[in-house]
């Protein structure tokens, strides 16, 4: 695994979809699991660890800090509420690296007081994954936010499908995530290859 990590980042909740992503082709899968007991999440943690590692991919585990650092994850990723109960110097010391997701100054200069190793902006476009209380960025908010955390990787996300995707990496951002384009297509696993064959490809000129 190179600190250089895949643009086509898909959003799942349980490991059974990181079995099929990766063997779609995905690179770099973030882990979102919501209410569930921790002998679940810790096993599906695992499980997807294991996955990732066969397919010389990167798993990204969201807000359960303690369990990815038990786990030996590599790459963790918090919301700004997540950041309220975290012990950074605990993550900092497992050597894992974080991500962390923005939508407006104030939290994105919160985010950089920990140093994190990428930024997520986010709802690039309006998203039914759930109720935003913020606008939607546009893409016209991403070359701001890259000039602001520097050599960071920006992650964006919110609304995107493949054509928006190759908009937001033409202005800055670095890697586009999904959820809902990829998991709730007739055929996840061949959007999945329509996401990578657009991401990965140069992209034209503006």
């Amino acid at each position: 695994m190179t600190d250089r990590l895949d643009p086509f980042y898909p959003v799942v909740d349980c490991a059974a979809w990181v079995r099929r992503l990766v063997g779609a082709g995905a690179r770099l899968i973030q882990l979102r699991i919501k209410q569930k007991p921790e002998e679940t999440l810790r096993s599906e943690i695992r499980e997807a660890l294991v996955l990732c590692r066969a397919a010389g991919a990167t798993l990204v585990v969201n807000d359960y800090w303690e369990l990815a650092i038990d786990e030996g994850a590599d790459f963790l990723h918090l919301g700004q509420e997540d950041l309220d109960g975290a012990d950074i110097k605990a993550i900092r010391a497992a050597g894992i690296r974080l991500g962390v997701s923005t939508h407006d100054h104030a939290e994105l200069d919160r985010a950089l007081s920990v140093d994190p190793h990428h930024v997520a902006l986010g709802p690039i476009w309006p998203t039914i994954l759930k109720q935003m209380p913020f606008a939607p960025q546009g893409p016209e908010r991403i070359g701001e936010w890259k000039r602001l955390i520097g050599d960071r990787p920006l992650v964006a996300i919110g609304g995107l499908t493949p054509e928006r995707a190759r908009l937001c990496l033409q202005a800055g951002a670095d890697i586009v995530a999904v959820v809902n384009d990829v998991l709730g297509a007739p055929d996840p696993e061949e959007r999945a290859r329509e996401w990578i064959a657009a991401t990965r490809s140069p992209a034209p000129a503006a």
